[in-house]
């Protein structure tokens, strides 16, 4: 096809359209129905569009790898042909002039870029376990994704060096570069291990919306296999990235909670949290990419911003541990969300629930009632013991942890203080304390959470020893707000 005959298939496209989009590398004709995507004949570092048989490939390409997540949201590629009065039309049976993918027309305002606020709690929670049985889902590939994309970076930053600042680029290829070279062989050991599979490769907020309470993944990459054959944890880190630009930290942290325990359930646990350590790097290079994006764009103002980011995360805050205990109804799982965002490196501590190690050892479904052989002493020691051992290993990754779990045994509490001391990181026991008809009042309305505790389960707590307190022992019947923002603002003993 002739750039005048893509011209004209798109010009009769805007005549039908309500609206058009534009992007780096396509044009999308918003009817009342339908969205209709004609991908433009560019030529880029990463993508080269120049043929109509690279165009029409990448479309279909598109429609067969976007429907593994959206299936009724892609249509099918539509030919674009000549009328016998020279008019076009439709997959009709004239000469063709372009093609083009049918999509089902959607809200705006239900892509999360639009509206990145309505993407809280249990919603970005859900975001998290959706996009674990994706990766879980999609085939296994041999490639990490930094191979490629860390010297393109470093190619195209070098090229918008005027405009974003030479020293600042040069700053973080270097930086970026070192990193890759040291964290290569985890990197390598995660693919063997088969973290690396076909992603989406572009999973931005832009590209994902939320339609009957659902979200949903749309617009994966298509044209560039280096791109999407990716690390699972690459591919998240660009959402995780986007919301903590955002300063939606809180929400990455579900997210990032909901990823981790639905991932433990389906990936071997091989390698699983230890790629932890990589995610500084996986963040940086993923705002890396938004910063020649929007230099391109002409907007050098963002692009300076997220090359400041990019820096910022290759240089992490350390790591802290922070075991919140208390009797069921004491909100340590409420607090523990409101805490984590404002600890340790971007986007914040990893929760370690116990409910949801006891629900996973049990083969369960995160809100499913456990039975009583859940609850044995066994079953009791292996979820402790997982709980413990994850932490260490995240603490020596890199990432805060929150410990949530009641911590009534004494010896229990040691074993929380001793994980910090074996990786050398601060540590802070808290202990949530309510009156006990706040505690009966909170358990008798919770719903639709990992905890199985009823008022019987809280009533036999209430009569237990808990033995020496030592942990700071806080007032519960505030808002987990007042006694996050409180906590926030103390240091972490070492």
């Amino acid at each position: 096809m002739t750039p005048k005959s893509q011209a004209e298939a798109g010009a009769w496209l805007q005549a039908r359209a309500e609206r058009v989009i534009e992007t780096a590398l396509a044009r999308v004709f918003l009817t009342p129905d339908a969205a209709f995507k004609q991908k433009k004949a560019v030529d880029f570092d990463y993508v080269d569009f120049t043929t109509h048989e690279q165009r029409s490939t990448a479309l279909s390409r598109e429609l067969e790898m976007n429907r593994a997540a959206a299936p009724d949201i892609y249509r099918g590629v539509r030919r674009i042909t000549r009328c016998a009065d020279g008019g076009l039309e439709f997959d009709g049976e004239g000469p063709l002039v372009d093609e083009v993918l049918e999509m089902r027309r959607f809200a705006d305002e239900a892509v999360l870029s639009v509206t990145p606020n309505a993407l809280t709690g249990d919603m970005a929670e859900a975001l998290g376990r959706a996009i674990a049985r994706f990766h879980a889902e999609a085939p296994q590939r041999s490639a990490t994704g930094l191979g490629f994309t860390v010297p393109s970076n470093a190619r195209v930053l070098r090229g918008l060096s005027r405009e974003l600042g030479d020293a600042a680029v040069e700053a973080l290829i270097a930086t970026t570069e070192a990193e890759h070279q040291r964290l290569r062989p985890l990197l390598e050991g995660r693919t063997a291990a088969g973290f690396s599979r076909r992603c989406h490769g572009d999973l931005h907020l832009g590209n994902i919306l939320v339609e009957q309470g659902r979200p949903v993944l749309f617009d994966c990459i298509e044209f560039n296999d280096a791109l999407t054959d990716i690390d699972v944890l690459y591919d998240l880190a660009f959402l995780l990235m986007d919301l903590a630009f955002r300063d939606r930290r809180e929400a990455a942290v579900r997210v990032l909670g909901g990823y981790f325990d639905e991932a433990a359930r389906r990936f071997s646990p091989g390698l699983l949290w230890e790629g932890l350590t990589l995610l500084p790097l996986l963040l940086s290079v993923r705002a890396a990419v938004r910063a020649h994006v929007s230099g391109h764009s002409g907007d050098a103002e963002l692009g300076r911003r997220y090359l400041a980011a990019a820096q910022a995360h290759l240089s992490p805050e350390p790591a802290q541990l922070v075991a919140m205990g208390g009797l069921s109804g004491s909100g340590k799982s409420t607090v523990a969300r409101k805490l984590a965002p404002a600890l340790g490196a971007a986007p914040g501590a990893v929760i370690l629930r116990s409910d949801e190690i006891r629900k996973r050892q049990a083969g369960l479904g995160p809100t499913e009632a456990a039975p009583p052989t859940a609850y044995s002493a066994a079953a009791d020691a292996a979820v402790f013991d997982e709980l413990f051992s994850v932490a260490e290993t995240l603490l020596r990754a890199g990432r805060s942890v929150v410990l949530d779990a009641t911590f009534m045994r004494l010896e229990l509490r040691a074993r929380a203080e001793a994980v910090a001391a074996a990786a050398g990181a601060p540590f802070e026991g808290l202990w949530l304390q309510a009156a006990p008809a706040v505690l009966e009042a909170r358990v008798a309305a919770r719903q639709g959470d990992a905890s199985d505790a009823d008022i019987a389960v809280l009533r036999a707590q209430l009569g237990r020893d808990l033995g020496v307190m030592r942990w700071r022992v806080l007032d519960a019947s505030r808002l987990a707000e007042e006694i996050a923002a409180g906590l926030s603002r103390r240091p972490a003993r070492p």
